[in-house]
């Protein structure tokens, strides 16, 4: 895999295009608003909380006089939000060029959505499932666009149990839950490189994941945290591999983007594999099948 050093700088202008990010009052999806928005790209702030997400818009036309910076709520834990949201967009905007599935949770105590799925496993991959889904006709309608999923090197912890993804009959561990939903991000990408290859990869769908970046997601453990001062890069550069992901004209479908250096954890964005498991076409179209039941969002 190529070692190029691919940065912000390799992203062109993106005069007249819209693009959605989820979970943008934060992290790395706030780092991905101000960017884009600096390469002249309409974004769609997609967020929990609106009134954050127009302190965040504030902020970044300090830096960006002109950018266009559009709020709107969306709460991937509640299939109500997620429908109100996609027909707000299906109805004011007529393409979308990409959409940047970048919202999530980690390791916070067990609980369930309003529609009753696990909370890490609803939100972070129900969510953006049904979301996609429902973008999918807009997708579709626009040249060249493209969907990016973001997992998270916790993919690796990753076991779906198919008769309990709820944790209704098991003892909850909330970092099994986490690798549950990162691995079950890899596996919606794969199969849905798969499907969209018979229409000619488009839209064309990445993944990416940061490595280990100090971001609010760390919150609820402390261990994390407080190991964030040793191994942790900075924010600008965790979000390059969903750039990378998002932007770079020749990532292939299905690829994975992540940090080069050692063991993944930081570095410039490269492609690269994830674990064996998350390859199990079996189990991918299984998860397919199952968050369709759920969801009640066909593709």
């Amino acid at each position: 895999m190529s070692k190029q050093h691919w940065d912000a700088t390799k992203i062109p202008d993106q005069q007249g295009k819209v693009i959605i990010v989820t979970g943008s009052t934060s992290g790395l999806g706030k780092e991905a608003v101000k960017i884009i928005a600096g390469k002249n790209a309409k974004v769609i702030m997609a967020v929990r909380n609106v009134d954050k997400g127009k302190d965040v818009v504030n902020e970044i036309q300090k830096k960006f006089k002109h950018a266009d910076i559009d709020v709107k709520k969306l709460d991937l834990s509640n299939l109500s939000s997620i429908r109100a949201f996609a027909n707000v967009i299906m109805e004011n905007y007529d393409r979308l060029d990409i959409l940047i599935n970048n919202a999530g949770i980690m390791f916070g105590p067990y609980s369930k959505t309003v529609d009753g799925f696990e909370n890490q496993f609803g939100t972070n991959h129900l969510g953006h499932f049904a979301l996609t889904g429902l973008l999918m006709p807009l997708l579709k309608k626009t040249e060249a666009s493209r969907i990016i999923a973001l997992s998270s090197l916790a993919h690796t912890m990753g076991n779906l149990n198919f008769e309990d993804l709820n944790w209704d009959a098991r003892k909850y561990n909330t970092q099994k839950a986490y690798g549950d939903s990162k691995i079950s991000n890899l596996y919606f990408t794969y199969e849905l490189a798969r499907r969209l290859n018979k229409d000619g990869n488009h839209p064309r769908i990445t993944a990416a994941h940061p490595g280990w970046t100090a971001t609010d997601l760390q919150r609820n453990s402390a261990l994390m945290s407080g190991m964030n001062k040793f191994f942790a890069q900075r924010v600008e550069m965790g979000v390059l591999p969903t750039l990378r992901a998002a932007f770079d004209e020749n990532a292939k479908a299905g690829e994975f983007y992540g940090p080069s250096g050692i063991m993944n954890m930081r570095g410039y964005p490269v492609a690269h594999s994830s674990n064996k498991r998350s390859y199990d076409k079996a189990r991918a179209r299984e998860l397919w099948k199952r968050s369709e039941e759920m969801t009640g969002v066909k593709f």
